[in-house]
C-alpha cells in the first residue's frame, strides 16, 4: 500500500489496526525512504488507529493534528434512552458490526458516562451508511446517530495506579477480577458478553493463562497491564499490575 501511495502521488489509509499491529507496520514503513506516514486515530490517545501513507513531501505539507491526517477518520455520536438499560462497549460494537461493517473499519468506541451513549470513530466513507443503518443496540435500545467534529470527542485522561495480587493461578478471570476489583463470576460473565479484550482481541476463555506484558481491557473499567510475575514459597503467583482507569 505504501508503494501504491507513492506511485499514485496520493495519501492512502490502512484499516484500523490494533496497537501491536500498528507498531509492527510502522517499523516496516519507516524503513522506506520516500514514504511519509501519519498515525490517524481521531484523537491523541486513540488505541485503534489507521496509518496514513503517502509521498514524504506530501505528508510533510499536510496540516496534521493530534488526531492524525485530515479526513482519515470521522466521528459519530450515538445516543438513546439508556437510563434503565445501560449499553456497554460490546453493545455498541455489536450494533455497528450488525449493520454489516467489518471490525477493521471501526476505530475506538468511547462509552460516555451517565448513560449518554457513545462516540464511535470510523472510516469516513461509512458515515452516511451508519447514520442510516445504526438503529438499535442489543436488539432493545433505539439509537440516534449523527456525525460530529473530531474536536467534540470526549477524552478522559486515565488515572494510573500500581497493584499487586497473589493468585493461585494465572487464569484470566482470576487475575483480571483482582485487578478490576470484581468477583470472578462477574468477570467470567463479562468475558462471555464480549466485554473483555486480551491484547486488543476479544477474550473468549476465562481460563486463558496470562504472562508479563499482557494487556487486559474491560469496557467501562479501563486497562490492566501485567507486570512482573513471581512464584511465592507456597507455589502461588505474585502478580504486579498497572491499572489505567
Amino acid at each position: 500500500q505504501a508503494d501504491r501511495a507513492v506511485e499514485r502521488q496520493e495519501v492512502l489509509h490502512t484499516d484500523f489496526l490494533t496497537p501491536p499491529a500498528l507498531q509492527e507496520s510502522l517499523a516496516c514503513v519507516r524503513k522506506l525512504a520516500d514514504v511519509g506516514v501519519v498515525v490517524s486515530g481521531g484523537y491523541a490517545q486513540a488505541e485503534r488507529c489507521r496509518l496514513s501513507l503517502g509521498p514524504a513531501d506530501l505528508i510533510r505539507a499536510s496540516q496534521c493534528s493530534a488526531g492524525g491526517y485530515p479526513g482519515a477518520v470521522s466521528a459519530l455520536s450515538v445516543s438513546g434512552k439508556f437510563v434503565h438499560d445501560a449499553a456497554n462497549h460490546g453493545d455498541f460494537l455489536g450494533a455497528v458490526l450488525g449493520t454489516g461493517i467489518v471490525r477493521e473499519k471501526v476505530g475506538d468506541i468511547i462509552v460516555l458516562d451517565c448513560s449518554q451513549g457513545a462516540q464511535i470513530l470510523v472510516a469516513p466513507e461509512l458515515v452516511e451508511y451508519l447514520i442510516a443503518s445504526l438503529k438499535q443496540a442489543s436488539g432493545r435500545i433505539r439509537l440516534q446517530c449523527k456525525e460530529i467534529p473530531l474536536a467534540e470527542i470526549e477524552i478522559h485522561k486515565p488515572r494510573v495506579k500500581a497493584l499487586k495480587s497473589v493468585e493461585a493461578s494465572l487464569r484470566l478471570d482470576a487475575v483480571a477480577s483482582a485487578g478490576f476489583k470484581l468477583s470472578r463470576s462477574k468477570l467470567a460473565d463479562l468475558i462471555s458478553k464480549g466485554d473483555v479484550r486480551l491484547n486488543w482481541k476479544e477474550a473468549t476463555k476465562s481460563n486463558t493463562s496470562l504472562k508479563s506484558g499482557d494487556v487486559i481491557s474491560l469496557a467501562g473499567k479501563g486497562r490492566l497491564q501485567i507486570g512482573e510475575i513471581e512464584t511465592t514459597k507456597k507455589g502461588k503467583f505474585s502478580v504486579e499490575m498497572i491499572c489505567y482507569e
